[in-house]
């Protein structure tokens, strides 16, 4: 099945002008981009490898280049994470300026030689925490910041995850959303309508679908695109419905700590 891709209007605005973070002295791109990464223990080593290959590969894209030079400034920052039910420890990479091939390559390899160690739990909600910190003193100056998160399961660990989004939100940030539904769950229903309700927000934010292994690579390819380019995609557009159960993960896997008081620091 091709890479089905779900969009979420929050709003129909274009984007708004620097935040007050962003607007801190640093030097200028078009976007500050965060990719929290999924390693899960529900993510086995072949859907991690493949996730991983396609982040890789979208990031040397001629295409994902080319968007990055279309841009005002024509340079983005760009930072990685990985993230289970905790952070893993020294998991995010520093900040980078990709503005040539060779600065995509390089920022690329150091995610392909990364080693590989899948953590307990799914905590969508101190993945949006930790990475919404990352922008501060980042030495960049942004004209948008988005989170980017991939995800093959509900929140089941930590903190509830829309509090989590709504404070990103209101900090500026955008949250969008891969959702990885290579092997979907009847338990908690459609993966991609749980992040459009309970996960992803902003104006413009959107959910793109991946449901077979080989559509990975050209399904974040274009996420991250339309991430830089600030465009809407061309996609079947999906109502915030408001009514998925946003603490199914928690009720399906109960007993579970719920709370990171370390987030709070």
């Amino acid at each position: 099945m091709l890479v089905a891709a779900l969009a979420t209007l929050l709003s129909l605005s274009a984007y708004g002008g620097p935040t007050s973070a962003a607007a801190e002295a640093g030097t200028d791109v078009d976007l500050e981009l965060v990719l929290a990464v999924d390693i899960s223990g529900s993510m086995d080593l072949e859907e991690a490898q493949v996730q991983r290959a396609g982040y890789v590969a979208a990031l040397t894209h001629p295409d994902f280049l080319s968007a990055i030079r279309e841009g005002f400034q024509g340079r983005i920052a760009i930072s990685y994470f990985e993230w289970g039910g905790t952070i893993g420890k020294n998991s995010q990479m520093p900040w980078a300026l990709i503005e040539t091939s060779d600065d995509a390559a390089r920022f690329a390899k150091l995610i392909k030689e990364r080693p590989f160690a899948s953590l307990r739990g799914t905590s969508l909600s101190a993945a949006i925490a930790y990475g919404s910190k990352l922008f501060d003193g980042n030495g960049y100056a942004g004209v948008r910041r988005v989170i980017d998160i991939s995800g093959d399961g509900p929140n089941n660990y930590g903190a509830p995850v829309t509090p989590a989004r709504d404070a990103a939100t209101s900090l500026g940030i955008v949250v969008n959303g891969l959702a990885i539904m290579i092997r979907p769950s009847a338990a908690y229903g459609p993966l991609d309508r749980y992040y459009a309700d309970c996960v992803i927000g902003g104006p413009g934010a959107f959910v793109v679908s991946v449901q077979e292994p080989e559509d990975f690579a050209i399904a974040i390819r274009r996420k991250l695109i339309l991430e830089v380019s600030g465009t809407q995609p061309p996609a079947t557009i999906i109502p915030v419905a408001g009514d998925s159960d946003c603490m199914i993960g928690e009720k399906l896997r109960p007993g579970l700590d719920r709370y990171y008081p370390e987030l709070d620091r």
